[in-house]
């Protein structure tokens, strides 16, 4: 599969058109790939909850577009880190740690990252999302 500009805008497309403002395509190969590798367009405005992902690290790279992870506190529910990535910025890529708390903000249209994380994909639960 190749990913072009024009399948990054058709994803972006629909991002726009979606409540959340946001839209993943699912990069693996088939049900049976343990693996969790998708694209998601993110448009300003999308509320992606604090959350955190107990049994894998997240490995982020920004394709286009702005966006910035930040990354919380359990016991404060403070902000302790901002990092903005951006193709041609200092920061293109992070690795966010397994069990961090954290959520990503689009500060562009058109932001299209790719995410990676380990194994079969899990839905995060309850107590995996931090309430401010």
């Amino acid at each position: 599969m190749k990913i072009s500009q024009a399948l990054l805008d058709n994803l972006t497309e629909k991002a726009k058109a979606s409540t959340r403002l946001r839209m993943n395509m699912d990069l693996r190969n088939s049900e049976a790939d343990k693996s969790q590798r998708m694209l998601n367009a993110i448009e300003p405005g999308s509320d992606v909850p604090i959350h955190r992902h107990r049994n894998s690290s997240e490995t982020v790279v920004c394709l286009r577009g702005r966006l910035v992870e930040e990354f919380y506190d359990e016991l404060e529910r403070t902000c302790t880190d901002r990092i903005e990535l951006s193709p041609n910025g200092p920061v293109v890529a992070l690795n966010i740690p397994q069990g961090q708390w954290h959520t990503v903000r689009s500060l562009e249209g058109g932001t299209v990252i790719l995410e990676c994380k380990d194994g079969r994909y899990e839905s995060i639960g309850q107590n995996d999302i931090l309430a401010l």
